[in-house]
């Protein structure tokens, strides 16, 4: 027999939060998500830079692999962090987790910026570079679970499309600020200025956003839903257990469609500057603006599309937009081939779809979960993903144009990637609209593993 469904439930489903608290929420969602991202763009953009900073001269290809392959290490640990900090956010709430997580990633951020290089202290340079990116990875595991369930849980239920992809904005501006500054570094500095020193601000900036960040995520309620738990005393003891159990299929689901998102906004803002200045010739600032540009056209089109999905749903944005991804990957590194111009023309059109799922694949995700078990779904998924197909994408890229010769590897990789994210967004049904709170979340009945 179902229970019947709580007060808590009823006014969770039937009432939205001030818009006060709506904004403190965003900010609080969004603030993590761009120290982060600001920080990954960093690296990714300095990549040359700290390949001779941290590892002995000799081959620069050498050298640069062993960076993007720090980079990826850094993504496999990703999952522990998932399984440690998903599961608790399902345990202890929302709030708690995103202040530690953003305490671990700004820590080890400000010690990076602070590290001597291999020339000052040898071989200690690129391993304590590899255990402090593993600290930062481990603590990344928690935090997409934890903001995208808090935002999610917060936005009111006819706008949350639009509401969660906030949190992708504020991704797209940690990548937009960390393009700038190193533009700014690349103008403004010498080479020999950049390596000395100039490769330490990004890094030292972004540690007192951090310490901001937890101020205001401290100071935050936890969300609704999460209350409504504690309430009826229904909190899971084993989430994962539960996850697995009841939810194996909706995790896969979710993993098809993290996919799609995580190749592309790699392969587009991460490693596309590398793929210019190595392969295309193109100079740094150039790469570097160009990246800035994708950034400031999904900063406007990320929660346009979000507010579409609410309006027309999420099946048809994000359909459409991983069909606009597979037809359109290889014609577009076809077109950067044709020189600059046609590199932004094929730039910006990946990312306008890159905006279109960055809008949509958030919200949808989240809403495929229970509550009981939302954060450490989405935990796991995103991160177990971005273990073997985000991470791994500009050291796959730089193998496979080194081994075919061919700088149209990137688009077919991306093509893949579509089929993949097409396949899981056809296996569900709509949510927009539905209540993120269930009967079966806080019903007596539910058995848990």
């Amino acid at each position: 027999m179902t229970a019947p469904e709580s007060a808590p439930a009823r006014e969770l489903i039937e009432t939205t939060a001030d818009p006060a608290t709506l904004r403190r929420s965003v900010a609080a969602g969004a603030v993590g998500v761009f120290v982060h991202w600001f920080d990954w763009a960093a690296y990714a953009y300095l990549a040359s830079t700290i390949a001779s900073v941290f590892f002995p001269a000799g081959d620069a290809t050498a050298g640069l692999l062993a960076v993007f392959g720090v980079f990826a290490v850094s993504f496999g640990i990703r999952p522990v962090g998932a399984l440690v900090f998903g599961p608790l956010g399902d345990r202890i709430g929302r709030k708690r987790t995103l202040s530690l997580v953003i305490f671990l990633m700004s820590g080890a951020t400000l010690v990076i910026g602070l590290l001597p290089g291999y020339s000052t202290i040898g071989i200690a340079a690129p391993l304590l570079l590899v255990l402090l990116r593993l600290l930062q990875g481990f603590a990344a595991g928690g935090e997409f679970g934890s903001a995208a369930s808090f935002l999610a849980e917060h936005a009111p239920r006819r706008r949350r499309g639009f509401g969660v992809s906030w949190l992708e904005v504020g991704s797209l501006l940690g990548f937009l600020a960390g393009s700038f500054v190193f533009f700014l570094l690349s103008v403004g500095l010498s080479e020999d200025q950049l390596t000395s020193w100039g490769w330490r601000i990004p890094f030292l900036i972004a540690a007192p956003l951090g310490v901001v960040g937890f101020i205001i995520r401290n100071k935050i309620e936890d969300t609704p839903e999460y209350r409504a738990l504690e309430e009826a005393d229904t909190v899971p003891s084993r989430p994962v257990r539960e996850l697995l159990r009841n939810n194996g299929t909706q995790l896969l689901q979710v993993a098809g469609l993290m996919t799609m998102m995580h190749v592309p906004f790699y392969a587009i803002l991460t490693y596309l500057v590398t793929y210019e200045t190595d392969h295309l010739g193109h100079s740094s600032g150039d790469a570097a603006l160009l990246s800035t540009a994708i950034s400031l056209i999904g900063l406007v089109l990320v929660p346009v599309f979000g507010r579409l999905s609410d309006r027309i749903g999420r099946r048809p944005v994000l359909i459409g937009a991983g069909i606009a991804l597979f037809v359109l990957s290889t014609p577009a590194y076809l077109a950067m081939r044709t020189g600059l111009v046609g590199t932004w023309i094929g730039g910006l059109a990946l990312g306008v779809v890159l905006s279109a799922i960055l809008g949509t694949y958030a919200v949808w995700s989240a809403e495929i979960f229970p509550t009981r078990v939302r954060q450490g779904g989405l935990s796991i998924a995103y991160n177990i993903t971005a273990a073997l197909f985000a991470g791994t994408v500009p050291y796959l890229m730089t193998v496979l144009i080194a081994a075919t010769g061919s700088t149209l590897v990137p688009g077919p990789y991306l093509m893949v990637a579509a089929a993949v994210g097409l396949v899981a967004a056809f296996s569900l049904r709509e949510t927009a609209g539905n209540p993120l709170l269930r009967p079966e979340d806080l019903g007596s009945e539910r058995t848990e593993a």
